[in-house]
Parts: structure tokens; sequence; C-alpha cells
């Protein structure tokens, strides 16, 4: 079920819309995806040099709440983000702002562990740079936060890369997990729209 909400006014239901489609996905997902296995090790997220450039989440911005019943999970996201995948791995964008929610089976890694499983990204992604994870609260449980960019490939025609910042989040389940990455462009302002989002993350 999708329920609009609008930003700075919590909890205030504006509309209910249709049951959110999930047998598969609508637009493209670009370089955002990783494979749709959900045992498979997600590809760190990558902006696209020819994509238009994308704003600040503005502060009436409309939210939608998406239900993955498949997956077990909700999250808030703005109105009008185009969706891709379903199930177990699902992608929300907006040009380069993107979102890539997987769902693995199983115990969540350590900090250990998943500061390895994106530095072993490396060789497919050389841009990438990976920061030291810290512990933060998901929910009101712990989680694991790991912030890294990654710089897309130059424009054909000006040149011109897009670094794109992303914090991913290590989110315990109940015998699975969810790995969220939230990725904004270089200059984009989309912090307090980000943390609202992931502090909507509730597994069902």
């Amino acid at each position: 079920m999708l329920i609009a909400m609008r930003r700075g006014t919590p909890g205030a239901v504006i509309a209910v819309g249709a049951v959110l489609a999930l047998a598969g996905g609508c637009g493209s997902s670009g370089s955002a995806t990783s494979s749709r296995s959900s045992d498979s090790s997600p590809a760190a997220l990558s902006a696209e040099a020819q994509s238009a450039a994308s704003g600040d989440i503005p502060d009436n911005q409309v939210f939608v709440t998406f239900h993955d019943a498949t997956a077990g999970y909700s999250m808030q996201y703005p109105e009008g983000w185009v969706q891709a995948g379903s199930g177990a791995d699902v992608t929300l964008r907006d040009k380069n702002n993107l979102v890539h929610i997987v769902v693995r089976k199983g115990g969540a890694p350590t900090a250990r562990g998943a500061t390895l499983e994106l530095e072993g990204q490396r060789r497919s992604t050389p841009s990438l740079q990976v920061a030291a994870p810290r512990t933060v609260t998901v929910g009101g449980a712990p989680a694991l936060k790991v912030a890294y960019s990654t710089e897309s490939p130059p424009n054909a025609v000006t040149g011109r890369r897009v670094r794109l910042l992303v914090d991913r989040y290590v989110v315990p389940g109940r015998r699975r997990y969810a790995l969220v990455d939230l990725g904004t462009p270089t200059g984009v302002d989309n912090v307090d729209a980000y943390r609202m989002m992931i502090g909507s993350f509730r597994w069902r």
C-alpha cells in the first residue's frame, strides 16, 4: 500500500493510493542495480554522467510508503521516483538520486565483513572509496552504516564525471538482513530526506 506523506508533518496521512505492483519493475535502473539473487553481492551504486543533474529533495516533497510484501519490509521514499526490480532486490531512483535495497537470508555481517564486501568490488569499480563503518540506530534497533563513494565513467561528449556519495546501511532482521544504499551526487543535499527514509525502514 502507498501512503502519501509530506515532510515536516510526521504521521499526517494525506492519501491512500493503490497497491504497488511487485511483479516487475518499471523503467531502467541503469548502473544502480546488481544481480537479482538475494545471495549475491550487490554492486556498488554508480551515477550516470549522461543523466540530468538531480537537485535537492524539497522540504515540501510528498513521500509514499513502499511495502515489499515478498521481502517483508516497508520504507518511505519520494513520490514520483521510479521503481525497478522486485522482491529481494529493488531500486528506487530519480535520475542520479538512487536507493537500492537488497534483502538476504541469514545473519547480518560484522562491521569488518560489510567493509570487506565493499572493498572487494574495487576490481569492477576502481573509483570506489570506502570509509570506516560505524554503529547507528534504524527503526529503534542497532544497525551498521558504511559510507562509500564512486565516480561515473566520463560522458562521451563532455568528458564530465559524476561522483556519487552513498550511505550503506546493514539492517538486521529475524533470520535475514537488508542492505540499503542511499546515493546522491556530490553537491546535492539530501541529508535530511535520506535520514527520514532510512529511519522509516521497518521489518514486517
